[in-house]
């Protein structure tokens, strides 16, 4: 919602000042869709500003649902013609939970976007082969949580459901977008606003020069993910370019930085790739790189299954490579954490939600 249009309206109209934050509560705390849903003010003030202006910035395309209710992905039209899309998860049932969407489920992560498409033009993203058009404003980015809040709250039937976590691993690099980025989640932590704790709150980043750094700085208590994904810097570099602009060996320097200011634990992401990076060699030189890195009991490997993407056109030129890409075995991904496991490395395989709907890792296009 934008803020500094809505003092402007509320100032021009000779409103008090407490009206803003009755209106604030009923957006960020009530989930109000609309200003005609705001009861605290009178019905005049209500009808100008639905007039005036939206609570979204952004109008919304389609919803699509899993067929087990745990993945949501909506297509969210910007004011510019432009498209993105979010995802919504649940990774496990809540108890008592019943099979409607909005079943009771005690843990919803809201996957949002930083960009319209991706600059980086990572070789097994859809995102990345869709190009680059624009960064998101802060409040194109924090809408997405409030449109997720306000889906949640038209179907939870009067039962208290809300976004718990925050992940910035949608479409686009955060880092490339820092000061949007950094605004957002300033608002998200708003205690006046969305009120979500900085440790339920990720970015993830492939790796941009100084962006680690100054990402500590700013938010020490803010998780930190890295899509990491290949440990031999010409791999990395044919399948994703930003590598030859700050490569694994700025990421090993930066993290030794990071680990010198903090001992938060930071998370590696590993999509695995059938023949490309799920021997045992590769878990091998990957426990090599991580423990070069030091204080690797603070970092913990996500291994994931790859997930294919659909075409973005019918000629399909954009995502012509994708083909190339294949996930690797359950049982390769299973050896793959033992060996980490039993050389004192943390790591997880990754539950995959939403690949059903083409809302998984790297499968989101803006289509």
């Amino acid at each position: 919602m934008n803020l500094e249009r809505l003092e402007k309206i509320l100032k021009d109209e000779n409103q008090p000042k407490f009206r803003l934050e009755q209106i604030m509560k009923a957006v960020y705390e009530d989930d109000v869709s609309s200003f005609l849903g705001v009861s605290t003010i009178s019905k005049d003030l209500r009808e100008l500003l639905e007039k005036e202006m939206k609570i979204l910035s952004f109008e919304v395309g389609k919803v699509l649902v899993s067929k087990d209710k745990l993945s949501i992905k909506a297509l969210l039209k910007l004011s510019d013609g432009n498209n993105i899309e979010t995802v919504l998860l649940s990774p496990r049932p809540a108890r008592n939970a019943t099979h409607s969407v909005a079943g009771g489920r005690d843990i919803w992560t809201a996957c949002i976007s930083s960009q319209v498409g991706c600059p980086l033009g990572c070789e097994f993203c859809a995102t990345g082969k869709g190009g680059f058009k624009r960064n998101l404003t802060a409040e194109e980015i924090t809408d997405q949580v409030l449109f997720w809040k306000q889906y949640l709250r038209q179907l939870s039937q009067g039962r208290s459901l809300d976004v718990s976590n925050i992940v910035y691993m949608g479409m686009g690099e955060p880092f490339l977008n820092w000061e949007n980025v950094k605004k957002s989640v300033e608002d998200l932590v708003n205690p006046k606003m969305f009120e979500i704790g900085s440790r339920s709150i990720s970015i993830s980043t492939a790796g941009v020069k100084d962006g680690i750094l100054k990402f500590l700085e700013e938010f020490p208590q803010v998780n930190l993910a890295i899509s990491l994904h290949f440990v031999d810097n010409e791999m990395r570099s044919k399948f994703m370019p930003a590598n030859k602009a700050y490569n694994l060996e700025d990421i090993k320097k930066d993290l030794q930085d990071y680990f010198k200011k903090s001992k938060r634990k930071v998370f590696m992401e590993y999509i695995m790739f059938e023949g490309l990076n799920d021997s045992l060699d590769d878990a091998k030189n990957l426990v090599v790189y991580l423990k070069s890195i030091g204080s690797s009991y603070l970092l913990h490997v996500n291994l994931i299954s790859y997930n294919p993407a659909k075409e973005l056109s019918s000629e399909a030129s954009e995502l012509s490579s994708l083909a190339l890409f294949k996930a690797s075995s359950k049982d390769k991904i299973s050896k793959f954490k033992d060996y980490l496991l039993q050389n004192r490395i943390n790591a997880t395989i990754r539950k995959s939600l939403g690949s059903e709907i083409q809302g998984s890792c790297g499968q989101l296009a803006g289509k």
